[in-house]
């Protein structure tokens, strides 16, 4: 038998309400943090702890020598008002259906803000639940560094994000190939369910447990449909219009998740689960970076299409609440999906014309933006720094690119820009608004994860925080990571678990 966490103290600001564990027992499994040996914080969000309401002071001293986040942040302890569960799910990894669970991951309750807001706080790596299988529960050092860097620069550039509130080390080792550290990390979502939360009940024949479920996610995220005609179908478009949302996002940025898995689409329209994830350097729509990638499923140009699928897998399982006719049900949902390309080209280009210092609309934009992709792929031209410079680009007539056919499209572009009213100092502060300065590169990502895992030395890793704390800044923190390194060449990344 583990020993039971201990109860922490109620000085420390937690304001639990736990929605999701007092659902019916078939959505959950309660069960208890397993204690680590020598817990040690590593990272902590002092800014987003005192957004939740915590005493950031009282959980970790600015040293963090001392203070009670070690132990709770690990599972040591169990704040005031935790109620531990492993949440139930199902998914379509890679394709193929499997009956999942949080494997690792123990939901110890939602925290209620002093500004209202309501947020699941999760310890990832915190022992084995019911749903582990042959897993160990726990994780590595180096995914929860990743995890923790990549959301936390996400939430800067204005992507919906979970977020990353510590990283403790555990003074224990796991066991992937080889023997790594240990280490926790606690997860800040607007809430964990998931399509393959829908998928989990949907897959019981339990009609009744499926209503509970949509009603729920409703009543968390989408109370201004309660009174719609067809709720749960309008509760179907609504996840449409965030995942497309979000989808176009992702490629505003270069950004590829790397495992979009069923499991891995949250209905919040958050982006969950930073395994595999990188962001491009050189512009190419077939990259892939995932080493369980092998087919090119998840590259970066085919996210749309994979967030479409994976929201066809979550009309499915609504279809016994859409209409009690099955055609008509079958119908309805056909109808919504197949808004979805149209949805997405919308926010998609809206954001590409924002990235190019457009304000109007002209039926000519969708080319303008494909000719400049192609003049970056042509040119193996990097992503994130060729929209930075072009905003340069407005002030003058400097060529930009070396290549006759992109110089064509810079003078298309600058004819675009003199037919819209707005000035080109407009047009460059909108730009410079909308290409970041700075992205987590996987270069500056693996050489601060190394320095941290395999050194202890957590320096690299604390100034390149910094820097993507204003990833939009051309300032001193972010001066060191505006010019492109080199390419990380074979470049992989690996999932974790």
């Amino acid at each position: 038998m583990h020993a039971q966490p201990a109860k922490t103290p109620p000085s420390q600001g937690w304001n639990f309400d736990n929605t999701y564990a007092r659902l019916p027992e078939i959505f959950h499994v309660r069960v208890n943090p397993v204690p680590v040996r020598a817990p040690k914080l590593a990272l902590f969000n002092r800014p987003l702890a005192e957004a939740l309401g915590l005493d950031a002071q009282a959980l970790a001293p600015q040293d963090m020598a001392e203070g009670a986040g070690a132990a709770v942040f690990s599972g040591n302890q169990l704040p005031e008002g935790a109620e531990p569960l492993a949440q139930a799910y199902a998914g379509h990894q890679f394709g193929h259906f499997t009956m999942l669970g949080d494997g690792r991951a123990i939901l110890l309750g939602e925290q209620l803000t002093p500004a209202g807001e309501r947020f699941d706080i999760q310890l990832k790596g915190a022992g084995q639940t019911a749903f582990s299988r042959l897993g160990d529960g726990r994780a590595a050092l180096g995914p929860m560094l990743r995890e923790y860097l990549i959301s936390e620069a996400m939430h800067a550039l204005g992507i919906p994000t979970t977020r990353s509130l510590a990283v403790v080390t555990t003074g224990e080792n796991v066991y992937r190939e080889d023997a790594l550290p240990g280490a926790v990390l606690t997860r800040v979502a607007a809430s964990h369910i998931r399509v393959g939360t829908f998928q989990y009940i949907a897959s019981r024949g339990d009609k009744e447990a499926l209503r509970t479920l949509a009603d729920y996610t409703l009543r968390r995220h989408y109370p201004e449909l309660a009174g719609a005609e067809n709720p749960h179908l309008a509760l179907l478009r609504a996840v449409m219009e965030r995942q497309a949302a979000l989808v176009a996002q992702w490629l505003h940025v270069g950004f590829i998740h790397g495992v979009m898995n069923t499991d891995n689409m949250s209905l919040c329209g958050e982006t969950i689960d930073y395994g595999p994830c990188a962001f491009l350097d050189t512009y190419a729509p077939d990259t892939v970076f995932s080493s369980i990638d092998q087919t090119g499923r998840y590259a970066f140009g085919n996210q749309p299409h994979m967030a479409q699928w994976n929201l066809a897998r979550l009309a499915e399982t609504l279809l016994p609440l859409l209409h009690a006719d099955e055609h008509k049900a079958i119908a309805l949902a056909e109808e919504c999906l197949l808004s979805f390309a149209e949805t997405f080209k919308r926010r998609w280009l809206s954001g590409m014309r924002a990235k190019l210092g457009l304000f109007t609309e002209e039926d000519g934009d969708l080319d303008l933006v494909k000719g400049l992709l192609d003049c970056l792929h042509d040119l193996h031209a990097d992503y994130t720094a060729t929209f930075r410079d072009l905003a340069a680009a407005t002030q003058a007539e400097t060529p930009a690119f070396a290549s006759a056919d992109c110089a064509h499209w810079q003078a298309r572009w600058q004819d675009r820009l003199n037919r819209q009213p707005q000035s080109r100092d407009d047009a460059r502060t909108l730009m410079l608004k909308h290409n970041p300065a700075v992205i987590p590169r996987n270069f500056f990502v693996e050489q601060a994860l190394q320095a941290a895992v395999q050194n202890g030395d957590y320096d690299p890793l604390t100034r390149l925080l910094k820097a993507l704390e204003q990833p939009f800044e051309d300032g001193p923190d972010q001066a060191a990571y505006r010019t492109p390194p080199p390419p990380v060449t074979d470049y992989k990344t690996f999932c974790g678990t």
